[in-house]
C-alpha cells in the first residue's frame, strides 16, 4: 500500500537523458520514503516525446 505518488515527467531530449539523475536526486533528498512500485509511461505525437516515471511511495516508520 502507498500512501504518496511523485510524477517525474520530461519532453525534451536533454530533459529525458538527466532524469534518472534528477530522480536519483530526489531519492538522496528523501531517505525517509519506500518505494512501494513505479509506473513507466512513454507517450508522442509529431514534435514531443515525453517520459514520464511515476514512483509510489509511503514513510518509512521509525
Amino acid at each position: 500500500m502507498f500512501t504518496a505518488a511523485k510524477v517525474f515527467s520530461a519532453t525534451k531530449a536533454k530533459e529525458r537523458d538527466e532524469l534518472g539523475e534528477t530522480i536519483t536526486r530526489w531519492l538522496a533528498a528523501n531517505p525517509n520514503v519506500e518505494i512501494v512500485d513505479k509506473v513507466v509511461t512513454q507517450s508522442s505525437d509529431r514534435e514531443f516525446h515525453c517520459l514520464t516515471i511515476t514512483i509510489f511511495y509511503r514513510r518509512k516508520s521509525g
